[in-house]
């Protein structure tokens, strides 16, 4: 009998679960539809099937049935894309127990980071209201390892299997630093080292990347040729960087980094997406030419060198835009990705154009991580992750009044609107 109880308690929740995920046929009517993809659309309508995109324009005919949202007067937008986060993989930077960010070990290209993603994290909730509809939660590691592969997720879903949309984007890598300069917590001293010492050792790493690419191309050209070898995850997953088939994300900021970057992707022909980039505006024609993204770091920062004017970090995006750049940008962290759409607007006012400030968190990251096709604009089939909004998106005082994730209305509930309405209604002094 108690075992009946559970499997009818089990087949209870599925059938819950299953209803609260049915698809849902929704029409946003009346708004001004920002499609990046053209021009917008006055007064328009878009309709959403089967958690796509099916219609949009002027004078759309609403299917029968579909649950109306009036947007007279209001803005539709595609959702916002933090293109690389820890959201879902850490919670509480100071309490270890609660972050899932990185793995032992100095190359794990094989682990995908969807399987570390706790979906009731606070933080999802929190940015998701503030329009971020899909991310990249990604691995970190420290110079020259392979933390793991980023997987793009949604922001809204009861579990990993229902938030993701590509288990990997691409492979995590952070480059090797030069380090002359050393910190012993034992003796609580800064020790230093010959450039030479610290040059010698920052080339061995990187040939040890290059070591693991041989590696996998002379594995895979064993498995062609039909010769029984022991089968190899972290290899499995390189062969895909050396067919092409991912890319490289490296984290990566000085001017030598990137220029080595660079020299790395040339010599090994494989793809690389350059991520922070602090010197990029150095040499901003070589990587247009190269034609190699660059996924930007928070404007919203000190200057990150001594040589650095004041309104430098602001400055970056535009001036690789300007150059020809394919320009993303992300937050690199969890608690911040909120943030997202005020770090992009701050470089607005200096030289980056407002609409590309909209493209760079939209479509740009969509393209840069090859989901172009199915997210990042308004777009007839394309994915139905959607925000509606009273006001520019970029500006701190528009709030959002819809949002639309994989086709289906998401909450707007968060902790951070819940501490603001318990604070509000405090108790008040006579």
């Amino acid at each position: 009998m108690r075992a009946l109880t559970r499997m009818f308690g089990v087949f209870a929740i599925a059938v819950l679960c299953t209803a609260t995920l049915s698809a849902q046929t929704i029409a946003i009517r009346g708004g001004t539809v920002h499609t990046l993809a053209g021009a917008s659309v006055e007064r328009g309508t878009v309709v959403i099937e089967d958690g796509l995109i099916s219609t949009v324009g002027q004078n759309v005919q609403v299917p029968a049935g579909a649950e109306v949202i009036d947007a007279t007067g209001h803005h539709v937008y595609p959702g916002f894309f933090d293109a690389l986060t820890s959201l879902g993989l850490s919670e509480v930077g100071a309490v270890p127990v609660t972050n899932d960010v990185s793995e032992l070990g100095d190359y794990n290209p094989h682990l995908l980071a969807m399987w570390a993603v706790h979906p009731a994290s606070e933080h999802i909730p929190v940015a998701r209201a503030n329009g971020i509809t899909h991310t990249v939660a990604a691995p970190r590691g420290g110079g020259g390892d392979m933390a793991g592969q980023g997987s793009l997720m949604h922001t809204h879903g009861w579990t990993v299997e229902e938030m993701v949309i590509e288990p990997s984007v691409g492979i995590v890598l952070g480059w090797p630093n030069l380090q002359l300069r050393s910190f012993d917590y034992a003796t609580m001293s800064v020790s230093e080292r010959s450039f030479r010492e610290a040059k010698k050792e920052y080339d061995e790493k990187i040939e040890e990347i290059e070591g693991w690419l041989d590696a996998a191309r002379n594995y895979e050209a064993a498995r062609e040729a039909g010769t029984e070898v022991e089968r190899d995850l972290k290899l499995e997953a390189l062969i895909k960087v050396v067919n092409g088939e991912l890319p490289f994300l490296i984290s990566v900021g000085s001017e030598r980094g990137i220029n080595d970057v660079l020299d790395f992707a040339e010599r090994n022909e494989v793809r690389v997406v350059l991520l922070g980039a602090n010197d990029a505006w150095k040499v901003a024609d070589r990587i247009s030419d190269a034609g190699v993204p660059v996924i930007l770091g928070p404007t919203q920062s000190l200057p990150r060198d001594e040589d650095y004017g004041y309104d430098q970090v602001y400055a970056l995006p535009g001036q690789l835009h300007a150059a020809g750049v394919m320009v993303g940008m992300a937050t690199f962290g969890a608690s911040a990705s909120r943030n997202l759409p005020y770090e992009i607007g701050s470089a607005v006012s200096y030289g980056l154009p407002q609409e590309e400030a909209l493209r760079v968190i939209t479509i740009n990251n969509a393209e840069i991580l090859g989901v172009g096709d199915r997210l990042g604009t308004i777009e007839t089939g394309k994915i139905a992750n959607l925000i509606v909004t009273d006001g520019d998106p970029l500006e701190i005082a528009t709030q959002y009044t819809h949002l639309i994730i994989n086709g289906q209305l998401a909450p707007l509930e968060n902790k951070h609107l819940e501490l603001y309405e318990l604070y509000r209604s405090r108790p008040r002094r006579p």
